[in-house]
């Protein structure tokens, strides 16, 4: 599987939203009113939605968030399935 640089241990698609709909899809900064992320969504079309929030961390400013996602310093949120 790919690896994002600078961090052999994540993965370039969210676990998180592959675990919960089986969907394998890349990883991406999102913003919500905590602040940006590290995340999926629905699509790349202007309906897109939020699909799942894969970094445990939020960050002050896209920039932030783009770097950690770019270094891979970023903390995957563990897969829980109930």
């Amino acid at each position: 599987m790919d690896k994002i640089a600078g961090n052999a241990n994540v993965l370039n698609f969210g676990e998180v939203a592959f675990a919960v709909t089986g969907h394998i899809l890349p990883l991406r900064v999102c913003r919500s009113a905590a602040g940006f992320y590290i995340g999926t969504i629905s699509s790349d079309s202007d309906d897109s939605f939020p699909m799942s929030r894969e970094s445990v961390e939020y960050y002050r400013t896209v920039e932030e968030a783009d770097l950690a996602l770019f270094k891979g310093t970023w903390t995957q949120k563990e897969v829980t399935i109930i």
